[in-house]
């Protein structure tokens, strides 16, 4: 679709189907449909998703509760991630979300109401353990030069700081003496490249790992 116009008539068509009188172009909304006494429905029509076009429908709101954003259909594997995200939005803000494909059928994702979305409780306690694992404050809200430093990068640098001093261990020594219980399967596993085997339970430090232990010098400490 290459104008917002190839829009209106699918979208106008389907409010008429439910009984709708429709009219476009109504002081600042694209498309307006009352039906009787009801909240008019107030329709966006653009020809992609952008924050303006989230402003406009929000702005709608406080002339009616019935608001609702419509757009192409859009193609392709990002596209519709993209398409998830914005539906999810669309119902935070109270709005509601039509695409339109290429054939004119119209598609409502979500009617406009009120938002109560379902707490994720094993996203909470992932968010807990990681907040819990990361040690003092090294991101400072956000990425430092070399990146985001992470609870398991900072396990993985006590670990490399620990073979640096005392040369190649067992896993369970290293464990012991930094305090990560899970320090052979971070050195087994081997992430960042920094660890190798020197003997069948004995790790021992690569030349990436000691020039993490540079780059990465003031993260890992309390």
């Amino acid at each position: 679709m290459k104008r917002e116009s190839e829009l209106y008539g699918p979208v106008k068509a389907l409010l008429q189907r439910q009984g709708y009188e429709v009219k476009g172009e109504v002081g600042a909304a694209d498309l307006v449909a009352i039906r009787g006494g009801e909240d008019p429905v107030i329709v966006e029509l653009k020809l992609r998703i952008t924050l303006t076009l989230f402003h406009q429908a929000v702005a709608r709101q406080s002339i009616s509760d019935l608001v609702y954003i419509a757009v192409p259909r859009p193609t392709g594997a990002q596209a519709r991630r993209g398409l998830k995200d914005n539906l999810a939005l669309c119902r935070r803000l109270g709005l509601g979300f039509i695409t339109v494909r290429e054939d004119r059928q119209v598609e409502v994702l979500c009617d406009p109401g009120p938002y109560a979305p379902r707490k994720n409780k094993a996203a909470k306690a992932r968010l807990l353990r990681a907040y819990d694992r990361l040690r003092g404050d090294p991101n400072e809200g956000g990425a430092t030069r070399y990146g985001i430093v992470t609870g398991y990068r900072q396990d993985s640098l006590r670990c490399a700081a620990h073979l640096a001093q005392h040369g190649p261990c067992k896993g369970a020594v290293v464990a012991k003496a930094v305090g990560v219980k899970t320090a052979t399967r971070i050195m087994a596993d081997n992430h960042y490249g920094w660890f190798e085997r020197a003997s069948k339970g004995i790790y021992d430090l690569t030349a990436d790992g000691r020039r993490g232990l540079v780059h990465w010098a003031e993260s890992w400490e309390d």
